[in-house]
């Protein structure tokens, strides 16, 4: 995207739906999974923006890819717009069909060209908390994402936050950064007397 510039929920429903358009005029139907910043948005309703689509797309790679480049070059977009770098970060779970969620066809159910999925709110937030960023824990879209999901999902406490991760990742996958930013982040929950932010 041009520097400065983010997806909000309207332009990532639009870029899906042009996505999605021009895969049906191919006459395909592909599918997405989506992930990071863009599925916090589609999971919740306080995430505003984000600067691109974390996302993973097994089927039509190149096709995709080829779509992908087609908008960037149209619409200013950066080229990497719609990328994969997702992929380490990715659950055994991944291969379970109850692990992710069917959140659109785009441009429509009529004429489809598009599916995406997303995580579910625990596989998400399992993501988001082993690839936790904590380079000031009050200033981290990462943690306001993580208490937000907590919130969601009804966690309230670091350890049953941790086992929620652990259900996803093996035990030595997790970095230890992982168990000091959850015992802070509920540690200054608490402190406030407060649960995580509703959403």
């Amino acid at each position: 995207m041009a520097e400065g510039q983010a997806f909000d929920r309207a332009m990532l429903e639009g870029a899906l739906r042009e996505l999605g358009r021009r895969a049906h005029a191919a006459g395909k139907v592909i599918e997405i999974a989506i992930y990071g910043g863009c599925a916090v948005m589609l999971t919740l309703n306080y995430r505003v923006a984000t600067k691109d689509v974390d996302a993973v797309f097994e089927k039509d790679k190149a096709f995709v890819r080829k779509l992908a480049t087609e908008m960037a070059e149209e619409f200013g977009w950066d080229n990497n717009w719609l990328n994969d770098g997702v992929k380490g970060f990715l659950s055994t779970a991944e291969s379970d069909p109850k692990a992710k969620l069917l959140v659109g066809t785009y441009p429509s159910e009529e004429e489809p060209g598009l599916r995406v999925f997303i995580p579910k709110p625990e596989y998400l937030f399992a993501m988001k908390c082993r690839a936790m960023r904590i380079g000031g824990i009050q200033q981290s879209q990462d943690i306001e994402d993580i208490k937000g999901l907590a919130a969601a999902i009804g966690l309230k406490s670091a350890q049953e936050a941790m086992e929620l991760v652990q259900a996803f990742y093996p035990r030595h996958m997790i970095e230890p950064k992982t168990q000091f930013g959850l015992e802070e982040i509920f540690s200054k929950l608490n402190d406030k007397g407060t649960a995580p932010p509703q959403t």
